[in-house]
């Protein structure tokens, strides 16, 4: 048996961020990592934009955490030279009753502490993006975008700059409740059981298998679970935009918007698709819904200009039936109902910008 100080499992940016956190803090960390590197699952699949913190009800955790995120993750870049780039962002009305909507995220915006949003008019917005249509925009000059596999990386060297050690390969198979610790039987190459006096589950997807696996744990404190699967589509063109250009939101996310990667590169997604099952397949014909959707704010996309990209999968505390919509839900030891316990489930988007304050935020929970 194994004696560890604190465990974190799940090699994602969130995992990475807490267990930074906790190393910064003083505590002797290991992270496991099922897969045999770090940051390749929904890490891996997504947007990679540092979010404003427009959306989310005031006092959620999303709200809350996203904009403190923002401000840690932009400050973090410019001290560790992260490439990323504050293009800002515009959410488009592509109808007038869609203008009714956008004055609401405006007031949205505002109460949740993000200060620089604005409306436009659809002659400010064809200044700004002559090829983008609109009835109005809001304007989000905070919102940006990321590397994040160098941000990752970053959070590693800190973690192991801490003391702290990053195993990969090692999926946590069962574990069980002990007085005041945690043990977890770990698969891998060399198997070993450990008995560690704090476990954070950071698994992502898999944040509820393992939280079933732990015998002793309260079947009561494990959420729902639901995927919505999103997908990608490259541009085969250049950029239309220079900025990030959103419609209106769908239930389950933001809508089909187009991003850019640091390179300028445009893509477009995700859509929402609810799954049973993970799984990354893009299915060309899903396009056909991308056409109609992408043109309601650039109509001169061109036929045939788009390309299967990647696809993602979010984990989610709510489902289609309650609106897809959901926050974020981290335990304490004191939801969990085990000192030595802490759960993070639901995780998603803006998870990456939020990932900083995330991780303060488990490290002021277990300190309590």
């Amino acid at each position: 048996m194994l004696a560890l100080d604190c465990v974190v499992i799940g090699g994602g940016v969130i995992g990475l961020a807490v267990a930074r956190e906790l190393a910064l803090s003083g505590r002797d960390v290991v992270l496991l990592e099922a897969e045999a590197i770090t940051g390749s699952v929904t890490s891996s699949r997504n947007s990679e934009v540092i979010h404003a913190g427009l959306y989310y009800p005031s006092g959620s955790l999303k709200a809350q955490l996203c904009v403190e995120g923002k401000r840690r993750l932009y400050d973090y870049c410019r001290e560790r030279h992260i490439s990323h780039r504050q293009c800002g962002k515009l959410v488009v009305a592509s109808s007038q009753a869609e203008v009714t909507y956008l004055e609401t995220l405006l007031k949205q915006a505002h109460a949740n502490g993000v200060d620089d949003c604005m409306l436009i008019d659809r002659s400010e917005l064809q200044r700004l993006e002559p090829e983008i249509a609109g009835f109005a925009a809001l304007l989000s000059p905070s919102t940006g975008i990321i590397d994040s596999h160098r941000l990752m990386q970053a959070y590693v060297t800190d973690i192991e700059a801490s003391g702290g050690t990053v195993v990969v390969g090692s999926p946590v198979r069962g574990g069980s409740l002990m007085d005041n610790a945690v043990r977890l039987s770990v698969g891998g190459r060399d198997p070993v059981e450990i008995e560690a006096k704090l476990v954070v589950n950071a698994a992502g997807l898999d944040a509820w298998t393992v939280s079933e696996s732990v015998q002793g744990l309260d079947p009561a404190t494990i959420p729902g679970r639901y995927y919505a699967r999103g997908c990608y589509f490259s541009l085969a063109a250049r950029s239309p935009a220079s900025r990030l250009i959103y419609p209106v939101p769908e239930p389950g996310g933001l809508g089909v918007h187009l991003t850019l990667d640091l390179g300028g590169q445009a893509r477009f997604g995700p859509d929402v698709e609810w799954i049973d099952e993970v799984g990354y397949d893009v299915d060309p014909h899903r396009a056909d819904r991308f056409y109609g959707a992408i043109r309601r704010y650039w109509p001169g996309l061109p036929d045939h200009a788009l390309q299967p990209a990647y696809a993602g999968v979010r984990p989610k505390i709510v489902g289609p039936l309650q609106g897809g919509g959901g926050d974020f839900m981290i335990q304490g030891p004191q939801a969990t109902g085990h000192p030595a316990y802490v759960a993070l489930y639901g995780i998603e988007s803006p998870g990456l910008t939020a990932s900083m304050a995330i991780a303060r935020r488990v490290a002021e929970l277990v300190s309590q």
